[in-house]
């Protein structure tokens, strides 16, 4: 992290970046202490068959989805208005409560609103990236990006591990208490050590997103990175709701599927923290564009031996390597998105980003969730590597056009 001293940087820049960074874990781990033994924690509530735990598991994912994109192009108008730290502040507080308050669950339904009720308040790390993207220099802009999304996946890899180990031992409730009090410690730390450079805009004063939008020089490849942000997120969703039911059918005998079903999760965590970093000054330096396209065809193809799964490990096995290929997807738009925007429409444009986000998860979950409940969990893996190659196909379309 030194590089980032070469530059010129806002008085308590760094303070402000390891605070944020250390949220952005902190909310990655707390998701994935509780989100991968959900369908597990349902299974427990009630007498479900295969397609009901599998479609109220997929519900549980997309509800806070759904509302992430009904409500997020409000928080991003604010954002613009009110500041970053303070939408920081508000998905922190918030989510503290409606994780602790899941945990108290007697029933899918209620774990189902209660993903709904979150979904309306959070946006942490969508809004520590925005924030951090209009604190630094844009020759910096790939490497902080990669860092911010670094975090995120390092909360990832951990969490399944920490709650797989919690679930076996001490129940499925016991990771949404702990959750909760993190994420009231990560609103103590924003509210008290972050600082961001912003002077909140009136209403009346705030220039239009249309007349923004009419003033960018590639209105294009913005809406592009909006479908890309979707469609990854879309792939990268499409197991997450049925990866422990995935692991017990592939190891049926086997007495501890939720730390095993915690391994798998957390493999592309590590995949993804291991070459963050590196991708990130790739970025810098060759350009974000490039090691987007190559992000996709490469992701595309590790799809194929995925649908031919035989063993939880192998399993695990190419999630680690489909980690290491997406640092360099989400990343790489959000830079994009970082470099083509200016600084006033950041809340506003990573709010779009972040709907767009939210719909792709919302279609994955619920894709992963409808095809492995109809035909196979193979199938859910062909599927996505086909949304990929659409993917990378409209990306290199868009840029030969561009080259013409």
């Amino acid at each position: 992290m030194s590089k980032s001293h070469a530059y010129n940087l806002p008085n308590g820049w760094h303070k402000t970046f390891y605070t944020l960074w250390l949220g952005c874990f902190i909310t990655g781990l707390g998701y994935s202490m509780t989100m991968p033994f959900i369908s597990l924690f349902m299974a427990e509530l009630g007498h479900y068959n295969k397609l009901q735990l599998n479609l109220y598991s997929g519900l549980a994912f997309a509800m806070t989805f759904i509302a992430q994109a009904i409500i997020s192009p409000y928080w991003g108008n604010l954002a613009d208005r009110k500041g970053r730290k303070l939408m920081c502040m508000r998905a922190a507080g918030v989510m503290s409560l409606t994780i602790f308050i899941t945990g108290l669950a007697q029933s899918a339904l209620f774990i189902i609103c209660m993903r709904f009720l979150q979904g309306l308040f959070s946006g942490y790390i969508n809004n520590a990236t925005a924030l951090m993207a209009s604190e630094t220099p844009h020759q910096r802009s790939g490497w902080v990006m990669s860092q911010m999304m670094t975090a995120g996946t390092a909360g990832n890899l951990v969490g399944p591990l920490i709650g797989g180990a919690l679930s076996s031992a001490l129940g499925y409730r016991i990771p949404f208490f702990i959750t909760g009090g993190l994420m009231f410690l990560t609103f103590l730390g924003t509210w008290l050590l972050v600082k961001e450079d912003f002077t909140p805009v009136s209403r009346e004063k705030m220039k239009p997103m249309g007349e923004i939008m009419q003033g960018l020089p590639n209105v294009k490849l913005i809406i592009i990175m909006f479908v890309t942000t979707m469609i990854v997120q879309s792939s990268t969703m499409s197991i997450d709701p049925i990866v422990s039911l995935y692991v017990k059918s592939l190891m049926p005998h086997s007495n501890n599927i939720a730390l095993i079903a915690g391994i798998v999760a957390a493999t592309p965590g590590l995949g993804t923290m291991l070459s963050a970093s590196h991708i990130g000054h790739l970025m810098d330096h060759i350009g974000a564009e490039k090691v987007l396209r190559w992000g996709l065809l490469i992701a595309t193809i590790l799809f194929i031996p995925m649908t031919f799964i035989p063993n939880a490990w192998s399993l695990a096995f190419w999630r680690f390597l489909l980690g290491i290929v997406s640092a360099g997807l989400l990343p790489a738009a959000q830079t994009i998105l970082t470099l083509n925007v200016p600084p006033e429409a950041f809340g506003r444009v990573f709010s779009y980003n972040q709907s767009f986000q939210a719909v792709g998860a919302v279609l994955g979950s619920l894709l992963g969730s409808t095809i492995s409940g109809m035909f196979t969990y193979e199938w859910v893996f062909a599927a996505t590597g086909i949304t990929l190659l659409i993917n990378y196909l409209i990306m290199q379309l868009s840029s030969h056009r561009q080259n013409a």
